[in-house]
């Protein structure tokens, strides 16, 4: 439906946009307000480095493996009610995960929260779908959305980090419980169901090898990318492309399948879907990067660090509200074209800074890639979301955030690892003799290793220590830096070519007529909703 004929939303359709706002935000935080929070929980419940591990990452895999299903379950049941369920699984999980007393029990209500958190995500996206039908309306809503994302991977430490000094570990799980309890009290208020009443039931095996596809590969792509290469870790990533060829076999051939695979024959669909791959494969990178920097390289505390990230928060704010207006001028291809040129420009000053730059260059440089690449992600959900049949909406939201996990993860294990062995790489001869043995080896094995190591150094040889630290950790910034900028760019290129047709945001787009009448023009629309296109 196009912007003219569609109905406008009212007070209450807004109202239920800061209703799904706050659970959105809640579950982004939570995969991040952990972090400060391990070295509490751990020595308070007496977990290993092993249990460790699990109770950060259970919470990602879940979220990833249950994403398609979930979005599929509510396009069946009815989103908001998934949406209710799963808000009411997340109160009681974070209330689990609060007053747990043994490691096993936080891993299990981490298990639960992340099964709640991927019914929720998608649910919000679909219901978002089904309240803004106005495109122009539609597309601010989904940069509202986005933006609390962003909110949520900056607040998360620094929220962490202020209620630590007052409170003890399981309060930062508490904090879901009042967003769960509006959610649950005003949602059936504000908020309409929809579903598909055509759709079949759900089946179990096409359940299962999705978990097969999506688990085995984010464990593999995090564990090459956190201890390096490792059979066991190559045969993770093996078995989940198998049972992921083995699924896409079974959609094919069921009459309701789980995932709507022929949704990737739109070519705005998957141009999308690689736009936020590839910006999330970036900016997670990013992020660590910065994020290590500050607080190895520059002896900032984790609360200092996440205030230094907090102008890129703020400007990817202003961007995700700015942006939609702007496409209401411009074709939204050119503005995320432009956003992506700026992205490429900050990334290309990184790759020129020096060990002696300091923070300011690259604070004020994450604020403008953060205001620059926002687009991608505004625009670009919306477009997956606008692509797709209303019916099908609940597993397109599944799908942007499945291509966002992906990124995350990708970026992590392979720019990421690239820069550490460009770190590694430089640094190894580079530190003094004076430097004991032990503290060589921290360094020599990661800029965190160094930094500790250098805290029980006199100041003379932990200053000697950090100097060759500093310059080998930027030249891993100016590798990664470069890297980022060609592929972004390339990306970027392709997505402005594939989607140049799109008109205007609210704008009817006009067939294109044939060349030769006998055949069809290859840039028609190929379907009903791709001429409706509402981005």
């Amino acid at each position: 439906m196009t912007s003219g004929g569609a109905p406008k939303a009212g007070r209450k359709e807004w109202i239920g946009l800061g209703i799904l706002a706050l659970p959105t935000l809640l579950v982004a935080l939570d995969v991040f307000v952990l972090l400060l929070a391990l070295p509490h929980l751990s020595a308070d419940l007496g977990a290993d480095s092993n249990q460790q591990l699990w109770i950060m990452d259970i919470y990602g895999f879940m979220v990833a493996g249950f994403l398609v299903p979930m979005g599929t379950l509510g396009d069946r049941i009815g989103r908001r009610k998934l949406l209710l369920i799963g808000g009411a699984a997340f109160g009681a999980a974070s209330l689990l995960a609060a007053f747990a007393t043994s490691p096993g029990m936080l891993i299990a209500a981490r298990v639960l929260l992340g099964v709640a958190g991927a019914a929720i995500t998608p649910s919000t996206l679909a219901l978002i779908s089904t309240m803004f039908q106005d495109a122009k309306q539609r597309a601010a809503a989904i940069g509202m959305w986005a933006s609390c994302f962003t909110l949520g991977a900056i607040i998360g430490p620094m929220l962490g980090g202020v209620m630590l000094e007052h409170f003890w570990w399981g309060s930062l799980f508490l904090m879901g419980v009042p967003v769960m309890v509006l959610l649950l009290a005003i949602g059936p208020r504000v908020l309409p169901e929809s579903a598909n009443a055509e759709a079949g039931g759900i089946d179990l095996p096409s359940v299962a090898l999705n978990l097969g596809t999506v688990l085995p590969v984010i464990y593999g792509i995090k564990e090459i990318a956190r201890n390096g290469f490792s059979p066991l870790y190559a045969a993770s990533l093996v078995i989940g492309v198998v049972l992921g060829v083995l699924f896409v076999r079974r959609q094919r051939a069921l009459a309701s399948p789980l995932l709507d695979v022929t949704l990737f024959k739109h070519g705005r669909f998957s141009a999308s879907l690689l736009g936020l791959l590839a910006y999330s494969l970036i900016g997670g990178t990013v992020m660590l990067l910065m994020t290590q920097y500050f607080q190895a390289a520059q002896g900032m505390t984790p609360l200092e660090a996440g205030l230094g990230l907090l102008p890129g928060m703020a400007a990817a704010t202003v961007s995700f509200m700015v942006c939609p207006l702007i496409a209401r001028k411009v074709r939204p291809a050119y503005v995320i074209g432009a956003g992506i040129a700026g992205v490429v420009a900050v990334l290309a000053v990184f790759s020129q800074l020096d060990a002696e730059s300091g923070s300011a260059a690259l604070i004020a440089g994450f604020a403008v890639f953060s205001f620059c690449g926002a687009p991608v992600v505004a625009l670009g959900t919306n477009m997956v979301v606008g692509t797709v049949p209303p019916e099908k909406a609940g597993s397109a939201g599944a799908l942007s955030q499945i291509s966002n996990e992906f990124g995350a993860a990708l970026g992590v294990a392979t720019l990421g690892t690239l820069g550490l062995a460009v770190y590694r790489n430089q640094v190894d001869g580079a530190i003094p003799a004076e430097v004991p043995a032990a503290a060589a080896d921290a360094a020599r094995d990661s800029v965190s290793g160094a930094a500790a190591a250098a805290q029980g150094l006199p100041q003379q040889i932990a200053d000697a220590l950090m100097e060759p630290v500093r310059t080998a950790f930027t030249g891993g910034i100016h590798t990664v830096a470069a890297v980022s900028a060609i592929l972004i760019a390339l990306a970027g290129a392709f997505f402005v070519v594939k989607m140049r047709h799109i008109p205007p945001i609210g704008q009817e787009e006009a067939p294109a007529a044939p060349a030769d009448p006998d055949q069809p023009s290859k840039t028609q629309p190929t379907d009903q909703q791709d001429q409706t296109l509402a981005v």
